[in-house]
């Protein structure tokens, strides 16, 4: 079941919920914005020309209040709001649609596991055949919590719990590549 505005203010406000800082106007009829945080990574070129879900990926990193995305150009960057989700809600991260109509395509992986904590590290895609400069601050993308039958029996504890900023891939850390 997707939570209704006032439901997700009633969790908000017994603190079962966290989403800090936030403004009253993120909250929607069903979901929340969250907004464009300040620090922006892209994938290094590597020595190879290929990369490898089994090698940690390089990133540059830059810090600002803007970020010029290039035509068909990808970057990671962060929400601004921390979340704190207990054991028994789960979210899914959706583009806002005006931004999806402009050919920014906004993806987290699309789920918030039930236990997760930690800003939000979105993926980003310029569709378009110009360059992109989006800003921080903006609502860049919007949070959809939904209530499980019951509180999962293992709360997420995984690589990417308490993340701060922008957190690039951790793939490699994952037991199956370890293998390799």
């Amino acid at each position: 079941m997707i939570l209704s505005d006032g439901t997700i203010r009633s969790l908000l406000a017994e603190g079962t919920v966290v989403i800090d800082p936030l403004d009253d106007m993120q909250i929607g009829p069903a979901s929340v914005d969250l907004r464009l945080g300040t620090i922006f990574l892209t994938p290094r070129p590597t020595k190879a020309g290929i990369y490898s879900l089994a090698e940690e990926i390089e990133y540059d990193q830059v810090e600002g209040n803007d970020f010029i995305i290039p035509t068909h150009g990808f970057v990671l960057a962060t929400t601004v709001e921390f979340l704190k989700l207990p054991a028994d809600l789960t979210a899914f991260v959706e583009g806002r649609s005006s931004i999806g109509r402009s050919g920014l395509f906004i993806q987290n992986a699309g789920w918030v596991d039930p236990g997760f904590e930690g800003a939000i590290t979105l993926e980003l895609y310029n569709a378009n055949a110009a360059p992109m400069r989006i800003i921080s601050g903006w609502r860049i993308c919007q949070l959809v919590i939904a209530k499980a039958d019951a509180p999962v029996l293992k709360p997420y504890r995984g690589k990417y719990q308490g993340q701060q900023v922008t957190t690039g891939s951790r793939a490699f850390l994952d037991e199956e590549n370890a293998r390799r």
